[in-house]
């Protein structure tokens, strides 16, 4: 069942760095994966500086193979994850890489190493944008619950140009009853306000898909969720 809302965009911007990327505790992992001795004794302000000297003490490419493994070691193989060390020196596999369940956490491990090594790797840009969707009926917004992504994706790209990248690439699924690639694609959202006719939702992800989201004005569409919900756990 289709539900007809209208969309607002109230803010976008670009972003380095995504909330709740790196804990104090990865930190401490990354020190000891490099044989810090003892990181109980740390400040807190201290660790993450320190994790980043640590990685500048290796090549850019074994640096990127540490967080990597870190990060990946249970769902990469080695020969990927050394392929992987030497492709992101120069690609932002955050948005080339073929697993788009990767994405998000290879844009973390570009991040943290772009700012250990000062640039030598690709400038990380995600965007982070709050649209406001208003709705006759309150009942409207149960659109949103079980596949949110898929509902919120479809709901964007109506508003976005007939060739946008999501639509060239996900046709079938936008207009189908299964998105389960939505998941992916949107990083993270977040409900900021709601009330009877409308909600407020907070939109990260990357550029690459929602880099034409930057020039729309505001627009009335129909959206609807999966057929099949998508889970994320």
């Amino acid at each position: 069942m289709k539900t007809v809302l209208k969309v607002e965009r109230l803010s976008f911007k670009t972003i380095r760095e995504l909330p709740n990327s790196w804990s104090e505790e990865d930190y401490k992992n990354l020190l000891e994966l490099m044989d810090y001795s003892d990181t109980s004794q740390l400040a807190a302000n201290e660790i993450k500086e320190l994790s980043l000297m640590s990685l500048t003490d290796n090549e850019p490419e074994d640096a990127a193979k540490i967080v990597l493994e870190y990060t990946f070691g249970n769902r990469l193989s080695k020969g990927q994850i050394h392929n992987l060390s030497n492709e992101m020196l120069n690609e932002k596999l955050w948005e080339e890489y073929a697993d788009l369940s990767l994405h998000e956490e290879l844009f973390n491990v570009n991040q943290l190493l772009y700012e250990a090594f000062n640039g030598k790797f690709p400038h990380p840009e995600a965007i982070k944008f709050v649209v406001k969707i208003t709705a006759k009926d309150k009942n409207a917004f149960t659109v949103f619950n079980g596949s949110t992504e898929a509902a919120l994706i479809r709901l964007l790209v109506a508003g976005m140009p007939e060739n946008t990248l999501i639509y060239r690439l996900f046709e079938e699924q936008v207009d189908g009853e299964e998105f389960k690639e939505a998941i992916d694609i949107i990083w993270q959202f977040k409900l900021e306000h709601s009330s009877d006719n409308e909600i407020l939702m907070e939109v990260i992800s990357s550029d690459y898909w929602f880099h034409d989201f930057k020039y729309v004005e505001d627009f009335v569409a129909d959206t609807y969720a999966d057929e099949v919900s998508n889970t994320t756990g």
